[in-house]
């Protein structure tokens, strides 16, 4: 078994709904007994998949961690665009789904593909004179935003029932996947939201067997068997090439 001081690395999480990142790092700390953890790129409560902790030394990679490509599955439901772009949020407009052809819907897709401008969601954790737009966001405040330039590596679309469509996006970081819901519906003219999102891969971390944890495991104070899952500071210089 690893030391104590072997806790100096990340810890992948597979983290399931309904519970914040902050949620995650909370219960880690609880779980490890420290305090210095953080994690790299936040997911909506909504979403699950994979989550990094970094754990103690582990801290000083959080900014080159944070910068790396991400990959999610995700789902999309046209017909309507939400409050928070996600199933989770007010509806604010319904439209009829038109009849879509799949080169129709393709096209709708590659108009995201490649570099360009992506307007962050009222309901995000962007800060705007130190307070967090999702809490302006819930005083039903609206505030001028500025667009972030990202990327869309590739993107794969995996089922097509209209109204529902499956799909699959590598991307850079700052990039938010029900935005791109959103923008793909106003694209298609009836408007869209995002229903399920997973990411699945994040810089050079996959979920392999044995390499990652879960909330159970970190709430149940399952100590052992989290410690297994850290992947010290040298297994990540490995991982990443260094």
């Amino acid at each position: 078994m690893k030391s104590e001081d072997s806790l100096n690395g990340v810890l992948l999480v597979d983290k399931g709904p309904d519970m914040t990142s902050h949620d995650v790092v909370a219960v880690a700390r609880r779980c490890l007994n420290m305090k210095k953890i953080g994690h790299c790129g936040t997911l909506d409560p909504m979403a699950t998949g994979m989550l990094i902790l970094v754990l103690g030394s582990g801290t000083k990679l959080q900014d080159l961690l944070m910068s790396e490509d991400k990959e999610y599955t995700g789902s999309l439901k046209l017909g309507a665009t939400t409050s928070t772009q996600d199933r989770e949020g007010e509806i604010l407009e319904e439209k009829p789904v038109p009849e879509l052809t799949e080169e129709e819907i393709k096209a709708a897709f590659d108009g995201f593909k490649g570099d360009f401008y992506q307007m962050p969601p009222m309901v995000s954790a962007i800060k705007i004179n130190g307070v967090p737009l999702y809490k302006l966001a819930r005083k039903g405040q609206v505030v001028e935003r500025e667009p972030r330039f990202v990327r869309v590596y590739d993107y794969q679309i995996t089922k097509t029932a209209v109204p529902d469509i499956d799909f699959r996006v590598v991307c850079s970081k700052g990039f938010y996947v029900r935005t791109y819901a959103h923008d793909i519906g106003q694209k298609l003219g009836c408007g869209a939201h995002l229903t399920d999102l997973r990411r699945t891969r994040s810089g050079h971390f996959k979920f392999t067997e044995g390499n990652h944890t879960t909330f159970a495991a970190l709430k149940e104070g399952r100590k052992d068997e989290v410690m297994k899952s850290i992947l010290s500071l040298y297994d990540v210089s490995k991982l990443r090439g260094a």
